[in-house]
C-alpha cells in the first residue's frame, strides 16, 4: 500500500506581482443516473472544521495548472480525476493576510473516491446538491465558479 503525503511549505509556491498567492482549484463533480443527471459536487471542510469550500491551494513551480487542481483534489478531498477547460480566474482577499489572491478552478469529473488520504483527519468530505452549496459556501468566487460549471453542464446536456 503505496502512502500519500501531502505538499507543505511554499518554496515552491507561484505568486503574482504584487505578492499575493497563484492558488489553483477544481470542483469535483458527478453526475446522477451516468452522465445525463443532476450534478452533485464534492466540497470539503476547511481545516479548522467548518464552512463549505472546493479543494485549492498554492500552484507550484514544478506542476501545471491542471497537476495542481489535481493534487489539491487528492491531498484534501481523497479524489481522482479528470480535469476539463480552465472555469476561470478570480480575484479574492485573504481572510488571513492583507493581499490579494488569484483563484483558478477547473472542474475535475470524479473517477475514483479514495478511502484514505492525506489531509483526512484534519478536513471532511460530502456529496451536496448544487443548491446546497450556493446556500453554504461562503466564498463569492467559489460560487461564481459552480455557476460556471453548472452553465456548462446544462449547455453541454441540451446539444445531446
Amino acid at each position: 500500500m503505496a502512502v500519500l503525503v501531502a505538499r507543505q511549505g511554499r518554496e515552491l509556491q507561484r505568486y503574482t506581482s504584487s505578492g499575493g498567492r497563484i492558488v489553483v482549484g477544481c470542483i469535483p463533480y458527478r453526475a446522477r443516473g451516468g452522465g445525463g443527471g443532476e450534478l452533485e459536487v464534492l466540497v470539503i471542510s476547511s481545516q479548522k472544521g467548518h464552512g463549505m469550500m472546493f479543494p485549492k491551494g498554492g500552484w507550484e513551480l514544478d506542476e501545471s495548472m491542471d497537476e495542481a487542481a489535481r493534487r489539491e483534489a487528492l491531498e484534501e478531498a481523497g479524489v481522482r480525476g479528470d480535469t476539463e477547460q480552465m472555469l476561470g480566474c478570480w480575484y479574492y482577499k485573504s481572510r488571513r493576510y492583507e493581499k490579494t489572491y488569484e483563484g483558478i478552478m477547473f472542474p475535475l469529473r470524479v473517477t475514483d473516491e479514495l478511502l484514505q488520504w492525506p489531509e483526512m483527519s484534519s478536513r471532511k468530505r460530502t456529496w451536496a446538491t448544487v443548491q446546497q452549496v450556493m446556500e453554504g459556501c461562503q466564498h463569492g468566487w467559489m460560487r461564481e465558479a459552480l455557476e460556471r460549471l453548472v452553465s456548462r453542464h446544462a449547455m453541454l446536456q441540451s446539444a445531446l
